[in-house]
């Protein structure tokens, strides 16, 4: 039952903060600490990338139109609007897997429950959510120059307490992006990152090692989805309706909290 309890408990923080802007890397840090358990969010391999399989297949579904009509455009093998959405995609990933191959064991010592560090990154992400707030409303597309912004605000979402979905919306409008193709941008470049991460977090471990049961994968999996489907499709009317700055709020007021507990 403590097993169960844990999944659900993880895939609901999964779930809700992969598309919220609040840093889910930065929840589960402080999760990891204040719980006193190492093993939160890193403790299975197997569980790891069944959360980040059903966040990507809540983006999937969500997103289904879009992607199938990417996918019928990439296979008329010419230059159309897929085409030009796939390109755009693929220079955003470009930051975030330089950094992460390239420094990866310096970017696992940044998880190891440095909860000070959360908070002043989680003070980042309320500034660029308030300000993203006060952008002024425009209709511009992704552009090849915004997109690789974009993604270098991506690979800075590597840091515990900065959150993916936050850094690279808040770009996005701060640059000048419509709104909803700012949400639609940020939610569907990330699923080739999720799919390629999960590859090679397959390929890096050793999964017949791991000794956790089929029932606690499904239900943290199933947690993870629907926390996520609800997720995603309340961040885009949050986004269209300029309500960023409530979530702003939240990341100041756990900064505040976290950071007076630990100088307390």
């Amino acid at each position: 039952m403590e097993d169960l309890l844990r999944s659900i408990v993880l895939g609901i923080i999964q779930g809700l903060t992969e598309f919220l802007p609040v840093s889910s890397s930065g929840h589960l840090e402080l999760a990891k600490f204040f719980l006193g358990d190492e093993q939160v969010g890193e403790g299975s391999l197997l569980m790891t990338v069944s959360l980040h399989a059903a966040t990507a297949l809540s983006t999937i579904v969500v997103f289904r139109k879009d992607i199938r009509a990417l996918l019928t455009d990439l296979f008329q093998f010419k230059w159309n609007d897929g085409t030009r959405f796939a390109l755009l995609v693929l220079i955003s990933m470009i930051p975030a897997a330089f950094i992460g191959l390239l420094f990866e064991e310096q970017i696992a010592q940044l998880f190891t429950q440095k909860i000070r560090l959360v908070a002043f990154m989680l003070i980042i992400t309320g500034f660029l959510l308030f300000l993203a707030d006060r952008a002024k409303r425009t209709e511009q597309p992704v552009s090849f120059l915004s997109a690789l912004w974009i993604g270098l605000a991506q690979a800075f979402a590597i840091l515990p307490g900065i959150s993916r979905s936050g850094a690279t919306i808040s770009t996005a409008v701060l640059l000048g992006i419509d709104r909803e193709k700012a949400a639609r941008f940020s939610f569907l470049m990330v699923v080739p990152l999720i799919l390629g991460k999960m590859a090679k977090d397959i390929l890096d471990g050793d999964l017949s090692q791991n000794n956790e049961q089929y029932l606690s994968l499904g239900i943290g999996f199933l947690a993870a989805f629907a926390t996520g489907l609800i997720a995603c499709l309340w961040m885009i009317r949050l986004v269209k309706s300029s309500k960023l700055r409530y979530f702003s709020i939240y990341c100041f007021i756990v900064a505040a909290a976290v950071l007076l507990y630990s100088f307390i």
